[in-house]
């Protein structure tokens, strides 16, 4: 065997040893803390947004493992409250969807960005990669309020320089084909229309963990 062929193969045992090794790499771990939306109140086990997602993102080769920390009815101040127990499986990336049950509530505005704010200040402490996403006051708490509250999302977001998605049910709010009957939640096929929309924030998300 002469030594060109020699080098060829060894070339091509290092291609193969580096391709086994990226395959079976740990997933990227990502921490969803959330609402009820996130929670997947009203649909069937693996339709919700996080499976659909984490699905998703395996099919086309980006290996992930989404954490679903959605608890129905949970406002800021309960993502707060147990933030550091979420953080326990140690994740390298989060999507924050919290606010909406703030708002349904009345609650203070500017308590809900300072609660919010708390929280994206802990997870950059611990150089957590963040995808935060927005959430838009109902309208019939009037204009004022409305406009206070919807302010929240983008202002963190340029405040703490993180990944934002302005409106988790856009494109789904208000259609009652993508909805539950209660009107809030979204459906099987209101999920994946969020998933579709979120997903290049979420793989730009996976990329800034892996820096």
């Amino acid at each position: 065997m002469n030594v060109a062929r020699i080098k060829r193969m060894l070339i091509m045992i290092g291609a193969f040893a580096m391709l086994a090794t990226a395959t079976h790499a740990a997933p990227v771990k990502i921490l969803a803390l959330g609402t009820s939306l996130t929670q997947g109140l009203g649909v069937p086990p693996g339709l919700d947004l996080t499976a659909v997602l984490e699905a998703r993102l395996n099919a086309s080769g980006t290996n992930v493992k989404i954490i679903n920390a959605g608890v129905s009815g949970d406002t800021s101040a309960g993502g707060l409250a147990r933030l550091d127990w979420s953080l326990a499986d140690h994740p390298q990336a989060a999507i924050i969807e919290l606010g909406s049950n703030d708002a349904l509530r009345g609650q203070s505005p500017a308590e809900t960005e300072k609660n919010l704010s708390a929280i994206l200040t802990r997870l950059q402490a611990a150089h957590i990669a963040v995808l935060l996403t927005g959430m838009k006051a109902p309208r019939n708490l009037g204009p004022e309020y409305a406009a206070q509250f919807d302010a929240i999302y983008p202002r963190l977001a340029k405040r703490y320089d993180v990944l934002f998605y302005p409106f988790i049910l856009d494109g789904v709010a208000t259609d009652p084909k993508l909805n539950q009957a209660d009107g809030i939640h979204p459906n099987p096929a209101g999920v994946k229309i969020i998933a579709d929309r979120m997903l290049p924030f979420v793989r730009r998300l996976v990329l800034q963990a892996k820096q």
